[in-house]
């Protein structure tokens, strides 16, 4: 990163103080709660990165500094500097705002529907217009005036337009001046810097015959950003582009022995695609692969509190309503697989990008995106079990689908698990390429200071509860949490049979928290006995990722028993069949996920796995069973204090 912000700089949505993200494409910088919304808008919207936190090319950094210095967000805000704006009551969001609805409205008025921004005469032909501003902008480019030019693509103006009397683009313009955060900001706006110009000649090349060698390494990178991006994510590393090194592949297992039916069908149909077809789907996965990276860094920096109750999750790929319904609900489908089942499908989409940049690509067949997302989520069992729920929603910040999705892998780890062990890559090779899993570490010690947080914000809840059951407490509204008690919409059962209906034999399947037949009670427990079970819990989470932490591997199995205990007694707090559906998918994610943990760590034995067990990928499916459980925890707590204190 170059040079550290100052205090002074604001957020440029709210003005908050000590902006802690970028918007990149917008020239922002932007708080913690402005960027939940950012990030529920989707990459085509906003791309969000962490200033501190996320690897940053310092070019591409200085571009966005530059442009928040001199003033890019008066662009997005254009109509609003209008003293009239003021007399009309439009104004934009304040630090004291909530995030929902007030910032989150003013967030997507200004990026979404740019209803701030300057707008043009209307003219009869629009193309004619956009190519103005594509002429505009091939021009502007030559000098350093970065918000000139994002003006200008905010306007419309086209970052790849190809200038029909001068031959080239804009890229190939900045490239020739050495303009190298205009290269940046165009790359970002969508130019290419393979295009060619009309005498063959691409921006690399026109920046090292200038002489402007660190332009044209960098356009390399810009280049190879997408298979650069998924290849770090799998093993850490980038490939050597100075010494020709353009990808990083792992090596995989291609016995057609090793590979199932299913599998075999989809790596066809992925080679099959035509290039565009293909370059979609990469795109999509580098999406998900972008979303995943600023989750994890998300978990590691908020406000444990805020987050659950104020600001946005983003549990799988925002709508994007440029592509088809089928498109967006592969794109949605993608934050279903597992760690192995992601990793192997950027596997191959690696492995197939290297095959058709350096060697004849296979005809093209009638094969779409839709129909080889459709194959690859067959092949990876993550098509939902329950038909009556839609594939994604309009809006995709609901963390509903988010605990339904993530409670439902444990119905399907069984058929995974089988699945997994005849796949196409073997788990030493597997695990060359992870690089002994350096993610891994990362992802330990975000958890650790997730769970510390949690514990402390437990800690002041537990005293805020009791402060309130003082002050509020009645006959009527006293629950009796003892464990011989009875549910009150059930008088037939007891504690140990509310138990059974947790409690799973280890045989493979889970079963649901409620029972079909048993009737909706909108009874929850007290706040303080959810509390004191979530303590007992995180404290036995922390024990395991301590235990990671030090490759104490023997002790992950005692630490799943103690987790699986405390979570089958806190779930033993609520009613069989509770009338909430946040209350039911977090138990449901809760359960299943102790009983996923349970069989990873099993994992560890060497007579249970076989001796190729690879440690460090049983430890990362350990480390995320442990974050599920945690975030229902804590989405229980939070529940339980919102209706015990209405």
């Amino acid at each position: 990163m170059s040079k550290r912000l100052r205090s002074s700089e604001l957020c440029a949505d709210c003005s908050g103080p000590d902006p802690s993200w970028a918007s990149v494409n917008r020239g922002t910088f932007i708080c913690d709660e402005c960027c939940s919304v950012h990030r529920s808008l989707g990459r085509h919207i906003s791309q969000v990165r962490h200033l501190k936190h996320t690897p940053w090319p310092p070019t591409l950094l200085q571009m966005v500094e530059t442009l928040y210095n001199n003033g890019a967000n008066s662009i997005w805000e254009h109509s609003l500097l209008d003293p009239a704006s003021i007399m009309s009551g439009r104004r934009k969001a304040n630090p004291q705002d909530k995030v929902h609805p007030n910032k989150a409205e003013f967030i997507r008025a200004k990026y979404q529907m740019l209803a701030f921004v300057h707008r043009l005469p209307c003219r009869d032909d629009d193309s004619v217009t956009a190519k103005d501003l594509s002429k505009q902008l091939h021009s502007s480019v030559r000098t350093g005036n970065l918000e000139t030019c994002l003006r200008l693509l905010s306007l419309g103006a086209q970052a790849n337009f190809f200038h029909p009397e001068k031959g080239n683009t804009p890229l190939h313009v900045a490239s020739k001046a050495g303009q190298i955060l205009q290269a940046e900001l165009l790359a970002v706006y969508g130019a290419d810097p393979g295009t060619q110009d009309s005498s063959g000649k691409t921006p690399a090349d026109y920046a090292r015959q200038g002489g402007h060698h660190e332009l044209a390494e960098r356009l390399v990178e810009i280049q190879y950003e997408l298979t650069d991006r998924l290849a770090f994510y799998l093993c850490g590393r980038k490939p050597d582009h100075k010494n020709g090194q353009h990808f990083i592949i792992p090596q995989m297992a291609d016995s057609s022995l090793d590979l199932s039916e299913l599998a075999k069908a989809a790596k066809k149909k992925l080679q099959s695609l035509s290039n565009h077809l293909f370059e979609e789907l990469a795109m999509d996965v580098y999406d998900e692969v972008d979303r995943r990276e600023t989750d994890a860094v998300w978990l590691a920096t908020q406000n444990h509190s805020t987050l659950v109750t104020e600001t946005t999750v983003v549990p799988f790929l925002p709508v994007n309503p440029e592509y088809s319904s089928t498109r967006n609900q592969g794109r949605q489908k993608l934050a279903r697989f597992n760690a192995h089942e992601f990793a192997t499908l950027v596997i191959d989409i690696l492995s197939d990008a290297k095959r058709r940049q350096q060697g004849s690509p296979l005809s093209s067949s009638k094969d779409n995106v839709e129909l080889i997302l459709k194959t690859i989520n067959n092949q990876h069992s993550i098509e939902s079990q329950d038909n009556d729920q839609p594939d994604y929603d309009s809006v995709a910040s609901d963390e509903d689908t988010d605990l339904e999705a993530a409670a439902s892998k444990a119905n399907r780890q069984k058929s995974l698990d089988s699945d997994l062990s005849d796949g196409p890559v073997t788990v030493q090779e597997f695990m060359e390429v992870k690089n002994a899993l350096v993610a891994s570490e990362a992802k330990i010690q975000q958890l650790m200071k997730v769970n510390n947080n949690l514990s402390d914000e437990l800690r002041i809840m537990q005293k805020k509860a009791s402060r309130l059951e003082k002050q509020n407490s009645t006959p009527e509204s006293d629950y009796d949490n003892t464990p011989n008690d009875v549910d009150p919409d059930d008088p037939g059962s007891s504690r140990k049979g509310r138990q059974r209906s947790v409690l799973w034999q280890g045989d493979g399947s889970v079963p649901d928290v409620a029972e079909a037949h048993t009737v909706p009670s909108p009874i929850l427990p007290s706040t303080e006995d959810v509390i004191r079970k979530t303590e007992q819990i995180t404290k036995n989470i922390q024990e395991l990722l301590r235990a990671a932490q030090e490759n104490k591997h023997d002790s992950y199995i005692p630490c799943s028993e103690r987790i699986h205990v405390a979570v089958t007694e806190m779930a033993a707090l609520f009613p069989k069949k509770p009338k909430s559906d946040m209350v039911r998918t977090s138990l449901r994610l809760l359960t299943s996920s102790a009983y996923r943990l349970q069989s990873e760590c099993k994992k560890t034995l060497l007579g249970d796995s076989g001796p190729s067990t690879d440690i460090q990928l049983v430890t990362q499916q350990v480390i995320q069973c442990a974050y599920d459980i945690a975030k229902a925890a804590k989405q229980l707590v939070t529940i339980t204090t919102k209706e015990n204190n209405n």
